[in-house]
């Protein structure tokens, strides 16, 4: 018989310590972890933020409101304290990590893009255009020197 080959699934599972991002609500946009699953709609988050303003106090919510991203808290116990999420949270990084992730910088450029007056887009719009003429000036260079 041949080797059997098993490997893990790459799916985002419902699991203590995954950090999730809300969606929706007060708190959207905001960053918290899964510190226990209540049931199979709802989950108890912690988000435990150094900055105020990102903080996630600790709550019940619904898993259809929220959005599982690839960071997880490794071996975070079931049920742990805030004081313990909040060692595990900044041991790991999350936030930092978070940043890096393209997933966050494309979140960012949106909500900068939306917050763009009139003026301001017509100036990325200039901006676009002197660029895209230099690209098609350098190609017809090179186009014009293979002949």
């Amino acid at each position: 018989m041949g080797d059997a080959e098993i490997k893990a699934s790459s799916w985002r599972l419902v699991e203590v310590g995954r950090i999730v991002l809300i969606d929706g609500g007060s708190q959207d946009g905001k960053l918290a972890t899964i510190v226990e699953i209540i049931d199979h709609k709802r989950v108890l988050i912690d988000g435990p933020s150094t900055d105020t303003k990102t903080a996630v106090p600790r709550q019940s919510i619904a898993l259809a409101r929220l959005i599982l991203t690839p960071l997880v808290l490794e071996k975070l116990p079931r049920g742990s304290r805030s004081g313990t999420v909040k060692a595990a949270w900044e041991k790991a990084g999350i936030e930092a990590k978070w940043q890096e992730s393209a997933w966050a910088k494309k979140r960012a450029q949106k909500e900068r893009r939306r917050a763009l007056t009139d003026f301001e887009r017509f100036k990325v719009l200039r901006l676009r255009k002197q660029a895209r003429f230099e690209v098609r000036k350098s190609l017809a260079k090179v186009k014009a020197a293979a002949k």
